[in-house]
């Protein structure tokens, strides 16, 4: 299979650094977005880590194989970080991680811990193919909210797992075929808080890749950015 792809990151309106960190590598059919946490030098160290340790270790485009150094990958950093963060009770960093994997005889696999999304368009239709671990995504399941107000809590923003926030790290994965024509979004939540789902995919079916990412990034500009934003768009050709 051959792709398109495209990557964007720019820091919110609020923020002076920009806390997340891309890996977009077409060539290995491989593309990860992290949004860090704890303050803008932790968060940004945290997200780095995250890129880093997936670009190390993550060789083989088999899904099986793939998988198992994703985890190992994720799990590096993230005793990594819980090691960093030894005797000092004040100190705290962690990281999302979304990013997705499409082998050769065309399955894909996308893997998340936290609150980065990720998407597929097929037919003009999009789905979302992660599952937030969030509080409100909690109460969602418990049917104290509804999926609409979920999205504008006031605990939107607080999530239930992140890469160097706990010793024992739960990674989160689908697999599934991918098809000619999909499109693939995988981003931060920073475009997610902006940018209502139908939204993303009128974008990225109207245009390419490319600017695809440039327009979503600058609607999330001009609606006021209240978090860094980071999105990769993919094109299955």
């Amino acid at each position: 299979m051959r792709f398109h792809s495209a990557s964007r990151t720019d820091v919110g309106l609020k923020r002076k650094i920009n806390e997340d960190s891309l890996l977009d590598l077409t060539d290995r059919s491989m593309w990860a977005v992290a949004d860090g946490m704890g303050g803008h030098e932790a968060g940004e160290v945290a997200s780095a880590m995250v890129v880093e340790a997936l670009e190390r270790s993550v060789t083989e485009i088999e899904l099986g194989p793939a998988l198992r150094q994703v985890e190992a990958a994720l799990l590096e950093a993230n005793t990594e970080m819980v090691e960093m963060m030894v005797g000092d009770r004040l100190r705290k960093m962690g990281s999302t991680a979304v990013g997705l994997i499409i082998a050769d005889d065309g399955r894909y696999f996308c893997f998340w811990v936290g609150d980065s999304r990720g998407y597929r368009v097929r037919d003009g239709q999009i789905q979302q193919i992660t599952r937030d671990h969030s509080l409100v995504q909690k109460l969602v399941d418990n049917n104290l909210l509804t999926p609409e107000e979920a999205e504008h809590h006031p605990d939107a923003n607080v999530i239930t797992r992140a890469v160097g926030a706990d010793k024992v790290l739960e990674i989160d994965h689908v697999v599934d075929v991918a098809q000619a024509n999909d499109i693939f979004i995988i981003a931060s939540d920073g475009l997610t808080c902006c940018v209502e789902a139908n939204e993303i995919c009128q974008v990225v079916t109207s245009g390419n890749p490319a600017q695809a990412c440039g327009e979503l990034v600058d609607m999330v500009l001009a609606r006021g950015a209240p978090d860094n934003v980071s999105v990769i768009v993919i094109r299955v050709i």
